[in-house]
């Protein structure tokens, strides 16, 4: 992938992976935005045919050539992503995102350009969505469906998962040498270490499965250490963890297009916050968010919540004489 790169985009991107320790997701969706970006500086040029767009080569592009952008060039960049290519305000906020860290770091760390053009570059206003999660009941409901071949250790992964709030890749990595007790060391977003506390739902649901199903022998040596083991005897990788939580929810009688596993983390926040009265910040702390204003959509008041504050108050029985 890295091979089409021009050479500062390719140290940024180890950049990014080793020094910013990102994932290997978002080093991924980095490349992909900032090739399309070049993709099309080489057409508002001249240089490139819009109708081969995708065969467009950005390996020859000189630094020279980033260091004439402006930003009146970026957000012709940004018109094009909207009209042509029908990214929506989540998308372009994104790309917005990777222009400003690849500008950044060409300025302050390689020190290749002497002016920032996406300093200045504001972001699409993204619309505010609340976040889908099960109720109670359909948490009940999820967990009473789950059987099967691997249904101790499906179990305890969605025990896990409706618990704890766990990413998906968190629960992919989880070893057994994380768990002491009712203690979980988790490994998060850009390597963060956190802990989180196991109830007793979860406790029990790992040792069942460790008694009952968990490989005693046949483990290959990567994976010896591994909580979560595949059919054979790996770890577990995310996309099986995906197809396990979409059996399980069509088996539930719950809708597939409206839940995934993401949705289950915000069933756990939601849970936590609504019925556990959990302080925000805790749940801050329990997610792993760095930013306290991605655990606040979990703040949420439902109709019925805004309903009752209403009638409660004093003045509601008042009428004009």
């Amino acid at each position: 992938m890295l091979d089409e790169a021009p050479y500062y985009l390719k140290d940024f991107i180890m950049y990014m992976e080793t020094i910013k320790g990102k994932s290997e997701k978002t080093v991924d969706e980095y490349f992909f935005d900032l090739r399309t970006f070049l993709r099309y500086m080489k057409v508002l040029k001249g240089q490139a045919q819009i109708d081969d767009f995708d065969n467009i080569s950005i390996r020859d592009i000189p630094i020279e050539f980033i260091r004439e952008i402006t930003l009146h060039d970026l957000y012709e960049y940004l018109s094009y992503t909207l009209r042509e290519r029908l990214n929506n305000a989540n998308s372009r906020a994104r790309k917005v995102s990777s222009l400003k860290s690849f500008f950044k770091y060409l300025l302050n760390k390689a020190k290749l350009i002497a002016f920032n053009p996406a300093a200045e570059l504001d972001a699409p206003k993204k619309p505010k969505t609340l976040p889908k999660y099960l109720s109670l009941d359909e948490s009940k409901k999820l967990l009473e469906s789950i059987d099967g071949t691997y249904k101790y250790r499906d179990y305890a992964i969605i025990t896990i998962f409706l618990n704890c709030g766990l990413r998906l890749s968190e629960m992919a990595g989880i070893n057994l040498k994380d768990i002491h007790e009712d203690k979980l060391t988790v490994f998060g977003k850009g390597a963060k270490e956190r802990t989180v506390y196991l109830n007793a739902a979860c406790v029990n649901a790992i040792s069942d499965y460790v008694k009952n199903e968990r490989p005693k022998d046949g483990i290959k040596s990567p994976h010896k250490d591994a909580l979560f083991l595949s059919r054979l005897n790996q770890r577990i990788s995310v996309k099986t963890i995906q197809h396990i939580v979409k059996k399980h929810l069509e088996a539930a009688g719950l809708d597939t297009a409206k839940y995934s596993v993401h949705k289950l983390r915000h069933t756990a926040a939601t849970l936590m916050y609504r019925y556990g009265h959990v302080d925000v910040r805790v749940l801050q702390e329990i997610l792993g968010h760095t930013d306290l204003s991605t655990t606040q959509i979990y703040t949420h008041l439902d109709d019925e919540q805004l309903r009752s504050a209403s009638m409660a108050n004093p003045l509601s029985e008042i009428n004009k004489k």
